[in-house]
């Protein structure tokens, strides 16, 4: 999973943004969305991809430190989704550092990122991208803690991702007592093996990386899309052979 910063105009806005922040961390970043939409008001593709990044450096950052300490695992699972030039991790390091001060003013600027999904209010799926993003940085140390989940939770409140949604994405992530594939594709027990597979077949069109392309995602992050294609086909082929088993 990698957002590429070779982007020229992403540089150029996160050099500007790294010479601008002060140690008032929580109105800095509050403050970046919308800075986005000023720089690139013209072109709308480069004003979400530069969003989108900005808004995975913040919001990774203060996840890691939702449970009160960033792991060096979380620090790897950042740069596992970040693929940044040499010459530009100092500006994109410096993002970081300062919004992994604490989590303060982590709603204002989730409620901003909202924003990038226009007039699409409910189950956004550019959202769903970074909220799939936060829970990669969540598990990296091998436990997604109380308080991270908290987290994640209220971020898709901001971001208008329903409960029962939200369940669903939990699923591909989460699982305590095992893998649950009735989850994971959000149908149920008991319901017939064409209906499953129908809804299987629908998401499975949803989340398709070209999707992300049409939706403004950077290309590279597609690893996303990729993961979650892997867990919708573990679960179809688990409840299938479940189901012809019975």
């Amino acid at each position: 999973m990698i957002i590429d910063f070779a982007c020229e105009q992403a540089l150029a806005f996160l050099d500007r943004v790294a010479g601008a922040v002060t140690d008032a961390a929580s109105n800095a970043l509050a403050g970046l969305v919308e800075s986005v939409r000023t720089v690139f008001e013209g072109d709308p593709d480069t004003r979400r991809k530069v969003a989108f990044s900005v808004a995975m450096i913040a919001l990774s950052a203060k996840m890691a430190k939702a449970d009160g300490v960033v792991t060096e695992n979380e620090v790897n699972a950042f740069r596992d989704i970040f693929d940044i030039p040499e010459s530009e991790f100092k500006n994109v390091a410096r993002l970081y550092n300062l919004a992994r001060q604490d989590v303060a003013g982590y709603e204002a600027y989730a409620e901003k990122m909202a924003a990038l999904c226009g007039t699409c209010k409910d189950n956004c799926p550019i959202l769903e991208d970074i909220l799939d993003g936060l829970f990669h940085i969540a598990k990296a140390d091998g436990l997604v803690h109380e308080n991270e989940l908290s987290f994640l939770r209220r971020i898709a409140e901001i971001f208008h991702i329903s409960e029962t949604h939200f369940e669903r994405i939990l699923a591909r992530h989460v699982h305590v007592h095992g893998l649950d594939p009735y989850k994971v594709l959000g149908v149920h027990e008991g319901m017939p093996l064409a209906d499953i597979r129908k809804r299987y077949r629908e998401l499975v069109a949803e989340h398709h990386p070209d999707k992300l392309i049409a939706r403004g995602v950077p290309a590279e992050f597609h690893g996303i899309a990729n993961e979650r294609m892997s867990m919708l086909n573990n679960a179809w082929s688990t409840i299938q052979r479940e189901l012809r088993a019975a």
